[in-house]
C-alpha cells in the first residue's frame, strides 16, 4: 500500500482486511485537510461493493465496533492497538422525508459509484476521495479546483434539503478563509426559511467550530450575511449599518470594525495558544464587545464638529451579548465571562493612563471569572480592528493596565477578602446580621488599599469594632 496521505499502522491494517471484499476510500474532512497541508485528525473510510455484515464480521479482529449506525450503514472500530477511534461505513442513499435536520431515509447502498456516494456530500471541498492503495484521488465535482481557489460550493441541489448545511458553510468558510460561490449563497438564500427547523443543540455546535477554529472569523460572518442568515442572529445583525465616527474608525461601521476585531484575535498567538475553553470566551466577547453600539449610537457635537458618539455603549452590551448566547444555544458557563468582558472593555480608558492599584482591584473583581489577562486581548484586538488605522497609545494604555494588575498578582484571578468571619469570631463578634456587614465595608476598604494581608484587616477590623458608627 502507498499513499501521500499518512495513515496510521492499525488503520492500514483494518483496510487490508476490507480490501478483501469491498472497495475502501478515504473520505471528507481528512482528505481535505491534508490537501490543505494541515495534519488531518479524522480518517473516515467508505466502502463500496460489499454488505453491512461481512465488513462487520472483517473489522472485528481489530477492536471493539459499535453498530449503532446500523441502519445508517456506519461501524464504528476502537483500535485495540491504539485505541484511535475510526468510522467505516458503506455509500447510501438518502431522500427527503420531513422538516428538519433529521427528516431523512437513509438507506445503505453498496453499489454505488465513486461519483453518486460523494453527491450526498455538503461541499465540494469534502467530496473528494482517496484510493489508500494507489494514492489516487477521486474527485467527481471538481473540489481540489474550489480548495485552490478557496471557494465554498454546493455538491448538488440536495443540499438544500439539510438547513444545517449553511451553518456547516458559515464555520468552514471562517476555518479555511473561504468564500462562498455565488449559486450556493442563492441556494442558501431560497432555504432561511427552514432556519427554525435546526434543533438547537445543532445550531451551538457550529458556532462552537467557529468559535474555536477560525482562522478567519469574519469569512463567516460574511457568508451569514450573503445567504441572509444574519437576520437569524439581530444581535449581530443590526451592526450592520451602525455608523461609527470615521476619524476613529476609518474601516467603516460596526459589522466591518467587528469582523476585523475577530479576525485580529484569531491571527493573535494569545488565542491560538489558548484552550478550547478561553478561545470560546474570547471569540464570543469579541464578537459581542460592540453589541451596545446600535441602541446607544447618536450624531452630537463634539471637538467643534458633529461625530458619531456611543456613549454607554459597553454596559448596554451586556444584556445582548447574554441573550445572544441563549440564541445559539451556547452553555450556560459561557454567559458571566463574556458578559463581564464586554461591559469592561474600554476599562484601559478609565481614569488616567497609568492605572491605579484601587482601579485595577476593582476592574478584577467585576471581570470575575474572567481575568484582566483575557480583558487585555479583547481590548488588544478592538484597537487592531480599525485598519489602516494604527494606535499605538491604546495598546501603551492595555500594556500600563497589564503591568499594574501583574505588580498586584491580579492579573489572572480576582482579589479574596483577607477578612473572614473567622477572624472577626476571634475578635469577640458573634455571628449574626452584623457580621456581613463588616465584612462587606472590609472588603470594600481592601479593594480601596486600607489593608493588604490578615495583620492589617484585624487591625482595621478591631477600629471598626470600636467604632461601628464609622
Amino acid at each position: 500500500m502507498s499513499s501521500a496521505l499518512p495513515l496510521p499502522e492499525d488503520l492500514r491494517a483494518m483496510l487490508e482486511a476490507v480490501r478483501r471484499h469491498g472497495r475502501p476510500r478515504v473520505v471528507g474532512g481528512g482528505v481535505r485537510d491534508w490537501l490543505l497541508g494541515l495534519a488531518p485528525k479524522d480518517l473516515d473510510v467508505e466502502v463500496g461493493g460489499i454488505d453491512f455484515e461481512t465488513l462487520h464480521r472483517d473489522l472485528e479482529p481489530f477492536g471493539a465496533t459499535d453498530i449503532v449506525g446500523r441502519s445508517f450503514g456506519v461501524i464504528k472500530v476502537r483500535s485495540r492497538a491504539t485505541g484511535e477511534e475510526y468510522d467505516f461505513s458503506l455509500p447510501r442513499r438518502e431522500s427527503k422525508t420531513g422538516a428538519g435536520h433529521r427528516g431523512f431515509a437513509v438507506a445503505p447502498d453498496p453499489g454505488l459509484d465513486d461519483a453518486d456516494a460523494a453527491a450526498r456530500r455538503d461541499f465540494t471541498i469534502n467530496a473528494i476521495a482517496l484510493d489508500p492503495f494507489t494514492g489516487t484521488l477521486i474527485d467527481p465535482h471538481g473540489g481540489q479546483a474550489d480548495l485552490r481557489a478557496r471557494v465554498l460550493r454546493h455538491t448538488s441541489a440536495a443540499f438544500a434539503e439539510d438547513p444545517l448545511r449553511v451553518l456547516r458553510g458559515f464555520q468552514l468558510a471562517a476555518r479555511f478563509d473561504l468564500t462562498l460561490a455565488p449559486e450556493t449563497a442563492a441556494l442558501c438564500r431560497g432555504i432561511s426559511g427552514s432556519y427554525a427547523e435546526l434543533p438547537l443543540e445543532r445550531v451551538w455546535g457550529e458556532w462552537e467550530k467557529w468559535a474555536v477554529k477560525a482562522m478567519r472569523p469574519s469569512r463567516g460572518l460574511q457568508v451569514l450575511e450573503e445567504t441572509g442568515w444574519l437576520a437569524h442572529f439581530p444581535e449581530v445583525a443590526v451592526l450592520r449599518g451602525t455608523p461609527q465616527d470615521p476619524e476613529w474608525h476609518p474601516e467603516g461601521d460596526v459589522f466591518t470594525h467587528t469582523g476585523h476585531c475577530l479576525d485580529a484575535l484569531a491571527a493573535s498567538g494569545a488565542w491560538r495558544e489558548a484552550d478550547v475553553l478561553r478561545r470560546e470566551r474570547l471569540m464570543f466577547a469579541v464578537l459581542a464587545h460592540d453589541f451596545g453600539k446600535p441602541t446607544t449610537t447618536v450624531l452630537a457635537e463634539k471637538k467643534g464638529r458633529q461625530r458619531w458618539v456611543s456613549p454607554g455603549h459597553e454596559p448596554a452590551g451586556g444584556e445582548p451579548a447574554v441573550r445572544f448566547l441563549r440564541r445559539i444555544g451556547a452553555p450556560l458557563r459561557l454567559d458571566a465571562p463574556v458578559r463581564a468582558l464586554v461591559v469592561n472593555h474600554l476599562a484601559h480608558f478609565s481614569g488616567q493612563e497609568e492605572p491605579s492599584a484601587t482601579a485595577v482591584r476593582r476592574l478584577a473583581r467585576r471581570l470575575e471569572p474572567a481575568t484582566i489577562e483575557e480583558l487585555a486581548i479583547v481590548m488588544r484586538a478592538d484597537a487592531d480592528g480599525r485598519p489602516p488605522l494604527v494606535t499605538p497609545d491604546v495598546h501603551a494604555r492595555i500594556d500600563a493596565l497589564v503591568a499594574k494588575a501583574r505588580a498586584l498578582e491580579l492579573e489572572r484571578l480576582a482579589p479574596r477578602p483577607v477578612l473572614l468571619g473567622r477572624h472577626l469570631i476571634t475578635l469577640g463578634l458573634k455571628p449574626g446580621p452584623a457580621m456581613k456587614g463588616i465584612l462587606d465595608a472590609a472588603f470594600e476598604a481592601q479593594l480601596d488599599g486600607a489593608f493588604g494581608d490578615e495583620d492589617g484587616a484585624l487591625a482595621w477590623a478591631r477600629r471598626r469594632l470600636e467604632t461601628p458608627s464609622a
